[in-house]
């Protein structure tokens, strides 16, 4: 139990962590660091759905899985199915996009983050030039 505990309290702190870095990026006046984040987030997120859909399309072959000492352990046989290669595009495709639609909700919350953080600068930045032109 002190083990799990442990596991979500580091859980805790990595996404605490990560938010205030994304933050902490995206406050800053050149906009690309801000941009880091969501990035990795994105590409982090297409490995899944495209794991997914590699393997989801392999094929069982024949084969033979023999001992140290040669003696047959288990011996596999293609199915006979007529026409079948594996697992059909809807079969395929509802899943991946399923997963891709899971797998991105933390590139919308660290995207979101950034364009908050960019709408306060450019607010700022706004307020900053009306009070120059002002003293003039």
């Amino acid at each position: 139990m002190a083990y799990v505990s442990l596991i979500l309290i580091l859980f805790f702190f990595l996404i605490a962590g990560t938010i205030i870095l994304q933050i902490f990026l995206s406050r800053r006046e050149n906009r690309w660091p801000g941009l880091i984040l969501p990035a990795i987030s994105l590409l982090i997120s297409l490995l899944v759905p495209l794991n997914y859909a590699a393997f989801s399309v392999v094929h069982e072959t024949e084969g033979t899985i023999i001992s140290e000492n040669g003696e047959i352990i288990e011996q596999i046989e293609p199915e006979e199915s007529a026409g079948q290669g594996g697992a059909s595009f809807a079969e395929v495709i509802v899943p991946v996009m399923g997963l891709f639609l899971l797998g991105n909700i933390p590139t919308v919350i660290l995207a979101g983050i950034y364009f908050a953080c960019q709408e306060k600068w450019k607010r700022r930045k706004e307020i900053e030039k009306m009070n120059i032109q002002d003293l003039e």
